[in-house]
This record gives structure tokens, C-alpha cells and sequence, in this order.
């Protein structure tokens, strides 16, 4: 594993590659609408804060959540939570054909955690239309993880656990 700060280097020189990307090719980080393809269009009910979710991880006899990172794959290569399974980017429509693969034959009351951190949360177009498919398909115990500012901010900084890799 490499060290955190080596690992932040890592995180911020992809970061500018895929801006660099996306602006090319309006690929997954264009701007996102006010409506369902916003993360703020997720009630705050369905909100779940990193220090909540790290403290749920480290729990030995909890029933951990299903988490799914719905972002950018190469961000997930790089780092992500323990146990998450990479289901594609929400704001692409093949992205969420596999996130409907992942989560095919899963008990609709499944605890779910959604993530993404490529970006601010008010910026992220990946994390609402994620939601709304999980909830149109009937999934009722859907969480997104609120992370204000990005994944390395809000969670690799913080000193939770990570993993590499796909």
C-alpha cells in the first residue's frame, strides 16, 4: 500500500487527467441538472456521514452494507472504502445498467451504500441518477454517502481505510 501522502499525489494528478478528459469529451463529469442527476436532488434522510459509516465498517457483529462506489473507475483503482464494489457511473446510461447488474437478485431492504467523491457533492452528477435507479427498483434501505468535498478530502485524509485496486 502506498503511504497516504503518496497516495493523495496519486489521487490529485488523476483527478486533473480526467478534468482534462471529461472537458475533451463531456464524459461523466459534466455539469449536472438541478433535477434527479444532482446529488442534492437525494433527501437528506438518505444522507450518510463518512465518521458514521467508518464507525460501521470497524464493527465486527454489524451486518455490513452493500457499498457501491458509482463513479469513475480509475478513482476506484487508486483508492476506495474496503469491501466496495465498483457498479459503473451513475451519470452514463451503461454506468447504470451495471450498477442494475449489481445489485440483480438482492433483497429490495438490503442496506446500500452509495459513493462517488470525484467531485464536491453539489457537483457530482453521478450520485443522483445512482439513487433514483436503486429506488425506482424498489430498494428501500439506500444510503449515499455524504462527502462534501471529495473522497480524498473526506475519507482518504481522515485516515479511514482504503483499498487498491480493482
Amino acid at each position: 500500500m502506498k503511504s497516504r501522502r503518496g497516495l493523495q499525489t496519486v489521487l490529485a494528478m488523476a483527478a486533473v487527467l480526467l478534468w482534462g478528459t471529461a472537458v475533451r469529451c463531456g464524459a461523466q463529469f459534466a455539469a449536472p441538472d438541478a433535477n434527479a442527476s444532482s446529488a442534492a436532488s437525494i433527501p437528506q434522510s438518505a444522507l450518510l456521514q463518512p465518521d458514521v459509516l467508518n464507525r460501521l465498517l470497524l464493527l465486527k457483529s454489524a451486518e455490513k452494507p452493500l457499498i457501491l462506489q458509482v463513479g469513475s473507475r480509475l478513482f476506484f483503482a487508486e483508492a476506495h472504502i474496503p469491501g466496495a464494489v465498483f457498479s459503473g457511473p451513475g451519470s452514463q446510461a451503461a454506468g447504470l445498467q451495471l450498477l442494475q447488474i449489481k445489485v440483480a437478485g438482492l433483497k429490495r431492504d438490503r442496506p446500500i451504500v452509495i459513493y462517488c467523491g470525484c467531485c464536491p457533492w453539489d457537483r457530482c452528477p453521478n450520485l443522483g441518477p445512482a439513487y433514483k435507479l436503486l429506488r425506482t427498483l424498489g430498494f428501500t434501505n439506500v444510503k449515499a454517502l455524504y462527502l462534501a468535498n471529495n473522497f480524498g478530502d473526506d475519507w482518504v485524509n481522515k485516515g479511514y481505510a482504503v483499498e487498491e485496486g480493482l
